[in-house]
């Protein structure tokens, strides 16, 4: 396996687990019902699901630029 291919493939299943955990830790948000205080889990969730987003909308694409 060449390197590129590593690190798609950790980037695969890497989604994979934060799709997952995004989805639990959402119904597990949800259950506990709304936001009290800070809201400190609910920015948590948010600040992930954030950066999930910037690496596939911003550093993949530099990257497979690079290559």
């Amino acid at each position: 396996m060449t390197l590129a291919e590593l690190i798609a493939t950790a980037l695969e299943l890497g989604s994979v687990l934060v799709s997952c955990l995004l989805f639990v830790g959402t119904f597990l948000l949800l259950a506990s019902g709304p936001p009290t205080g800070s809201g400190e889990p609910w920015l948590a969730l948010i600040g992930v699901g954030t950066a999930f987003v910037l690496v596939w909308t911003v550093v993949v694409p530099l990257y497979e630029r690079t290559l």
